[in-house]
């Protein structure tokens, strides 16, 4: 819940003046939804998991993608701390964006009491096969690790502890019969450290918090990521 129309509107010019052929994606609030361009493409940050009816606050799949919108998150650690999404429910809201020709960026992760526990692999795989929708298609959906126990917390994950976890997830995804999915990486991001999460194994791209906020903190992620 931050930013504004005019900053949205720099970042994409900016990001539109470099000279780079990855997918960027901004996932924005509701009141800045709009189509993308050649370079940047816009999404939302979740949608309901009703197609319509009354439920009052929710914003649809159907709503977003008539803004020009192509992709949206689903399960996004906070919205699984702060809405108590749980893994079908993120499933119900990726069936809801493939419906409606969105790109679900599908969020998976362990909390910290999770992890002490050794239900790492346990909730990474669950979270998986629990919140991909039956109506993926290989290709047609991303998925993004968020550690929880990290995020917030001043804790960064180490190089081993990302590999490990994106392994499961690409075991997994590949036990499922879907051979082609991005895999993202998402806590505590920054151009300091982008570089070196791009060269583990099973890591397709970046998740991007507080530094996709300041354009002078974001490009140059975009331009470490090869």
């Amino acid at each position: 819940m931050n930013g504004n129309p005019e900053l949205l509107t720099e970042m994409m010019s900016a990001i539109s003046a470099i000279n780079t052929d990855n997918r960027v994606i901004l996932c924005v609030p509701y009141t800045m939804l709009r189509g993308g361009n050649a370079v940047v493409m816009i999404g939302a940050q979740n949608v309901s998991k009703y197609a319509s009816g009354a439920h009052t606050g929710d914003i649809s799949a159907a709503f977003v993608s008539a803004t020009g919108a192509t992709a949206t998150i689903v399960g996004h650690s906070e919205c699984r701390d702060a809405l108590g999404d749980k893994n079908s429910d993120v499933a119900m809201r990726a069936k809801m964006a493939l419906e409606n020709d969105l790109l679900p960026i599908i969020c998976v992760g362990e909390t910290a009491d999770e992890r002490d526990m050794g239900l790492t692999h346990k909730i990474i795989e669950n979270g998986i096969r629990e919140s991909v929708p039956e109506n993926a298609k290989s290709g047609g959906f991303i998925i993004a690790y968020e550690p929880r126990w990290a995020i917030g917390k001043g804790i960064t994950p180490t190089i081993k502890d990302i590999e490990s976890v994106h392994k499961i997830i690409r075991d997994t995804l590949c036990d499922m019969g879907y051979f082609d999915i991005p895999i993202l990486y998402g806590a505590s991001v920054n151009a300091n450290n982008s570089g070196e999460i791009m060269s583990i194994p099973n890591v397709d791209g970046v998740l991007v918090g507080g530094a996709s906020l300041k354009i002078d903190d974001f490009i140059p992620i975009i331009k470490s990521v090869k």
